[in-house]
């Protein structure tokens, strides 16, 4: 967009009789209101960018002013002999985090971060903010969760949400040009959808409701209408959990497919993984070097991914000092871990034992005691970020499972219409999005994955 604005100007007019004293006239400037993210567009050229300081410091005649306005930072420079007085006063006064306008001259400069900065002509001061409370220091964990509403203004933080929106977009792109139908599921349900007490529960009128855990059977009926169906939203277990791995609200892609067998369903789980991590190397270059993160360990990834089966895992567990490890028990964080270790891309494990399966999940039927499902493992020591399998389609097997899970057959009534009405062969699996977010960012903890994480002893802000 390009703009005017007016430039005052001090001149002495002399030997007219209309003026006998100084005037202030104005003359007109093109500018160009534009973001930090687009200006490099604009070398040479006079921008106007609204935005926040960052950082200042000055050398006396210039003053150095970091600005950001959410698309980016970029350093400006004041000339005290260039601008008014009141400019410079104005830009002296600027505390952190100060809102104002900024106009400027775009030029580049291979020392600067971005490759560019502005010469500032004029500013215009919007708030000066109060003394900010995140310093630039090292603060507490607890501190910063405090104030994450300020937190995530920061460098790192903005990189992590512009990788996660990154991540969002490549999957809802990859499952959109690949046939599938987004759907979206309810988020308060009657019942679980896994057959577990870790749920919230809470009032629905006169009856019993709880905020869904996952919603899969209910894109396992949108698949028997759409084919191909995905869900994108969040999710909540109400487990009393506090590693590194787990939050209470956490968002969840959860595809459902029909005709479609576990086989063809890992071919799609590791495309789609290779896919995404391949759109985050392309497009978030900046935001992965902010980071400092180890380029190698992504570049790697490119389907097809390894497979072992859990009888395998639980082999390779003995091997690596797990002796106490038995068959029948599921893999916890240091079990997934050691796993990892032996390959340099996520690892499906495989063919887990039924009885630590969910109930919908459907038998090999080569061998019944373990079911057609597999979990995707990620390097690096991340755990699981995929689970899914083929789920049963046989009616009287369901109603089996119904019996030695406990369920309440009112509360499943619909879902085994689906097997009555059309059964057929279908698959589906969960995406956990934080999760995957602190794999290919390479963070320490889910908590920075995502704007305002809820865990167990946090609900604030």
């Amino acid at each position: 967009m390009i703009l005017t604005r007016k430039i005052s100007l001090s001149l002495t007019v002399e030997n007219n009789e209309l003026y006998n004293k100084q005037q202030r006239h104005y003359r007109e400037v093109t500018y160009v209101l534009t973001t930090i993210k687009e200006i490099s567009a604009h070398v040479g050229k006079e921008v106007k960018v609204g935005g926040w300081l960052y950082n200042k410091r000055s050398s006396g005649k210039i003053q150095f002013l970091q600005l950001r306005d959410g698309t980016g930072f970029i350093q400006g420079i004041l000339v005290k002999k260039q601008v008014s007085p009141e400019v410079w006063e104005q830009a002296n006064h600027l505390t952190q985090e100060s809102s104002l306008y900024v106009w400027g001259v775009v030029r580049e400069d291979e020392r600067a971060p971005g490759g560019y900065e502005m010469d500032i002509t004029n500013i215009e001061v919007i708030q000066i903010a109060e003394e900010y409370p995140i310093a630039k220091k090292e603060h507490g964990v607890d501190f910063l969760m405090d104030h994450r509403h300020l937190w995530i203004r920061s460098p790192r933080q903005q990189a992590i949400l512009r990788i996660r929106a990154e991540i969002i977009r490549a999957i809802q792109g990859f499952l959109d040009e690949n046939g599938f139908t987004l759907v979206d599921p309810p988020v308060l349900t009657p019942s679980s959808c896994e057959g577990t007490t870790n749920l919230f529960h809470t009032k629905y009128f006169d009856e019993d409701a709880y905020l869904t855990q996952s919603g899969q059977l209910y894109m396992e009926a949108a698949a028997m209408a759409l084919n191909k169906v995905y869900s994108f939203g969040p999710t909540f277990r109400a487990e009393k959990s506090k590693t590194r791995r787990h939050l209470i609200e956490f968002w969840m892609i959860e595809p459902e497919m029909a005709f479609v067998d576990h086989e063809e369903s890992l071919k799609i789980q590791e495309q789609l993984v290779a896919h995404t991590v391949q759109a985050v190397l392309a497009n978030c270059k900046q935001e992965l070097k902010t980071l400092d993160r180890d380029l190698s360990a992504l570049e790697n990834i490119k389907a097809p991914f390894p497979r072992i089966t859990y009888d395998e895992a639980v082999e390779l567990l003995h091997k690596e000092g797990f002796a106490d490890f038995t068959w029948g028990d599921d893999f916890g964080a240091p079990h997934e871990t050691k796993i990892a270790e032996s390959f340099d891309r996520p690892v499906f494990i495989t063919h887990y034992p039924t009885e630590v399966k969910s109930f919908y999940m459907k038998p090999d039927p080569n061998r019944p005691e373990v079911v057609l499902c597999a979990d995707m493992i990620a390097p690096e020591g991340y755990g699981e970020i995929i689970g899914g399998s083929q789920r049963i389609d046989d009616p009287v097997l369901l109603e089996q499972r119904y019996e030695q899970h406990a369920l309440p057959r009112e509360a499943y009534e619909w879902y085994m219409d689906l097997r009555k009405y059309g059964t057929v062969p279908h698959s589906g699996f969960g995406l956990g999005l934080e999760r995957t977010v602190a794999w290919i960012c390479g963070l320490d903890h889910v908590r920075e994955t995502i704007p305002f994480p809820r865990m167990l002893y946090r609900l604030y802000p």
